[in-house]
């Protein structure tokens, strides 16, 4: 693969900045109580939606922060998540393992959040060169750079689905590969073992497993995302009988920060919040806007013979797939699991998630996705709409 290896970063001013100058000092104390306070962390996918909350908090503790971009990140007309702060932009990639072994120069925290959380693709490969190369790769990197501290971002997709009649899921359910419906989730299956190898090495590697963060800056967005897009925009005329776990992202982001600091090498940690429907969360959405929720239940056959009928089409037209049908099978599960070991072990206390969805059709709507709601309201009492 063709791409320009870079052993500078690039602050966000445009300066240059030699990896040997970025073990500086910095005014303030490490938030992390077991490294110095002129530790280095490095980011991996910092312009996602996880990644940009957990950068914004890290700068603003005052930690130097340097983060993992891709030339293809910067496309024209792009958002940038990282606007308005100061972090090191290493150019690389998670498939060059050369690229990898200057960015983690001179880092002591590794947060390794980048992920393909495609359901579809053209060329499924490319979803386990990120996924599971990518974190074999940077784990290699990190170890021989001696980075003190690594922490993988996994995914609930990882834990097996509730058994019938037992338990809520939780960190000690474990799943085998054939569970893992798709390639998505095949993949953070095989980099999550990954990771505990590594760990089993002797690595300190830190697991965490968020569920289904929501909030602002979801500017891609992510699956969870598109369903609040789905809703605001009228598009959901029907749900199917399904749940999963929310949680807010800034949480979630904090939560990668406790994990940083409090969490024991080769253990997994769910950052989840609040198991509900997904009737639910359309109520809650349509108690924030004002619009009607969805009143069809969609059975689980019917939106699976229409997922295969739009996977037969777009391969006709070779487009994406509007109904992916590995997300039509993941629904039949409700992803319901028990996340209080974060709490016990990491402190992890999550806030109110009506409160995040309210954050998230705030930030849609004050960043052009969608009307506002102001706007909805005044045209449904215009006299045109009479």
């Amino acid at each position: 693969m063709e791409m320009e290896l870079a052993a500078v970063t690039e602050c966000d001013d445009g300066r240059a900045e030699n990896f040997e100058a970025s073990n500086s000092s910095i005014p303030g104390l490490s938030h992390f109580s077991f490294l110095y306070s002129a530790m280095t962390t490095l980011i991996t996918g910092a312009t996602g939606f996880v990644g940009s909350h957990l950068t914004r908090l890290l700068v603003a503790r005052g930690e130097r922060v340097r983060v993992l971009t891709r030339d293809s990140s910067a496309k024209p007309n792009s958002y940038d998540a990282l606007a308005g702060i100061s972090v090191e932009r290493a150019r690389g990639d998670l498939r060059d393992a050369a690229s990898l072994r200057a960015a983690v120069q001179g880092a002591d925290v590794v947060f390794h959040v980048a992920a393909d959380y495609r359901l579809w693709a053209s060329d499924s490969a490319e979803i386990y060169e990120s996924n599971v190369e990518g974190t074999r790769n940077l784990l290699e990197a990190a170890r021989h750079a001696a980075v003190r501290r690594f922490v993988y971002t996994s995914t609930v997709a990882t834990i097996a689905v509730p058994r019938s009649g037992g338990a809520l899921p939780d960190e000690t359910t474990h799943a085998s590969l054939s569970e893992m419906i798709g390639h998505y989730k095949r993949s953070k299956f095989l980099a999550e073992e990954e990771a505990r190898r590594a760990a089993a090495e002797g690595f300190a590697v830190v697991i965490v497993n968020p569920t289904a963060p929501v909030g602002p800056g979801d500017w891609k967005p992510t699956p969870t995302g598109k369903i609040i897009l789905d809703f605001l925009k009228g598009k959901m005329p029907a749900y199917v009988d399904t749940g999963l776990n929310v949680v807010p992202v800034e949480d979630v982001a904090q939560g990668h920060l406790d994990a940083a600091e409090r969490g024991k090498p080769g253990e997994r940690y769910i950052l989840g919040g609040r198991n509900m429907t997904l009737k639910e969360i359309l109520d809650v959405l349509a108690k924030i806007t004002g619009r009607r929720a969805p009143r069809v239940r969609l059975p689980h056959a019917v939106a699976f013979v229409a997922a295969c009928a739009d996977h037969v089409m777009s391969r006709m037209l070779r487009r994406e797939p509007q109904i992916p049908l590995d997300g039509v099978r993941m629904a039949r599960h409700r992803m319901f699991v028990d996340s209080s070991k974060a709490g016990r072990e990491l402190g992890f206390t999550p806030g109110a998630v009506e409160a995040a969805l309210e954050r998230a059709v705030r930030w849609y709507e004050e960043n052009g996705y969608v009307s506002r709601r102001s706007d909805v309201a005044r045209a449904a009492h215009s006299p045109e709409a009479a």
